[in-house]
């Protein structure tokens, strides 16, 4: 089995209060990188970087290798997110089925070994700063795939590049 990642190692010195977290505000960086097939899958991938504007490459080809193995036999489309967070890196494989739900498998990793990614099986869908790519997502499909069937049309949009 995995290494497994606990509160306290991903986010050392936070202190929940009630059900919150104390964390001071850092701005983050969300940019596109490009556009990749994986066999039948054609992915946007993106990065988020919190110690430097762009997350970092080893970490987006270990995204990458991730959603190799767990994206469903048969191809589609989706996107991942690389993110280089505060106290690790979050891998986040995202797809599209069954024409408008989306599905997801997310994976962590030691920021000083990018390439050692595990499972994460937690409850947590996404942070404030995933959000943001995955509202443009959500967005983009209703309008391109669902309302107007153009796969194509989808997969040539981006999110803009943004710090927030």
């Amino acid at each position: 089995m995995g290494r497994r990642f606990y509160h306290e190692q991903l986010w050392p010195g936070n202190r929940a209060r009630g059900r919150y977290l104390l964390a001071v505000y850092q701005t983050r960086s969300i940019r596109f990188i490009r556009r990749e097939d994986l066999g039948d899958w054609r992915l946007k991938v993106y990065g988020i970087g919190t110690h430097a504007p762009d997350a970092r490459p080893e970490f987006v080809e270990a995204t990458l290798g991730a959603a190799r193995t767990v994206l469903p036999e048969g191809g589609g489309a989706g996107f991942v997110i690389a993110h280089d967070a505060k106290a690790a890196g979050l891998a986040l494989i995202y797809w599209w089925t069954n024409e408008n739900e989306i599905h997801g498998r997310f994976f962590a990793s030691p920021l000083d070994d990018p390439a050692a990614l595990v499972p994460n099986d937690g409850t947590g869908l996404a942070c404030v700063w995933e959000m943001e790519v995955l509202d443009f997502e959500r967005r983009a499909w209703l309008e391109d795939v669902l309302k107007n069937n153009d796969l194509d049309a989808y997969l040539a949009k981006r999110a803009p590049d943004t710090d927030i």
